[in-house]
């Protein structure tokens, strides 16, 4: 069993995210059962869960460009996704074999229209916070394990974003998998790194 003081925070394991989904990430499904047997194992769980509007901004199809293009927003540059993980709809649901009912808190993020949201912790203007934080510091947890979608994108944001914020954090890579877009995970996992997240199997 994990420390009083550890958390594991299960990033986005949602329909769309998984085979069959609007966003895909390959073997994204295959990271359940190893999920729902840590989730046993740690004094607190978070899931997170992308919870967008329909007309996102970070929605391709609103800016007339092509899917996994990168545009400017005044918070800065932004890759544009296929519509996904639109709230109140079968994508936006975690995965059916996802055993939700041992999380602590269920953090929904991305719901502003206008910025999107990879991070756990703030929106991707980097200046608007979840309230994550002050949640676990309130719990006395200083030690996180991140697993889940994807690696390279929402996980990778979250992680690096408790290392600056003070947390150890950590990434179990296993039960993690990655979009790879545009060499996405190599760049990641040197961010990772350099932040002082730690990367496990």
């Amino acid at each position: 069993m994990a420390d009083a003081s550890e958390a594991l925070i299960v990033i986005d394991i949602q329909n769309d995210f998984c085979p069959g989904g609007a966003l895909a990430v390959a073997g994204g499904d295959e990271i359940v059962p190893r999920v729902n047997a840590l989730m046993q194992e740690y004094p607190v769980t978070v899931l997170t869960q992308d919870w967008h509007p329909e007309e996102h901004s970070s929605f391709a199809v609103l800016h007339d460009e092509p899917a996994f293009s990168t545009v400017e927003m005044p918070y800065g540059a932004q890759t544009l996704w296929p519509v996904h993980c639109v709230w109140g709809t079968p994508g936006a649901a975690f995965h059916p074999a996802l055993n939700v009912d041992p999380a602590d808190l269920i953090l929904r993020k991305g719901f502003r229209a206008h910025v999107d949201s990879y991070s756990a912790f703030f929106e991707n203007d980097r200046r608007t916070p979840t309230g994550l934080a002050g949640y676990l510091r309130e719990r006395g947890i200083s030690d996180l394990t991140f697993v889940g979608l994807a690696l390279d994108f929402c996980v990778a944001w979250s992680a690096i974003d408790a290392a600056k914020l003070g947390f150890r954090a950590r990434v179990l890579e296993g039960a993690c998998r990655a979009i790879d877009l545009n060499g996405s995970l190599a760049a990641a996992r040197d961010a990772m790194r350099a932040a002082g997240v730690t990367l496990a199997k």
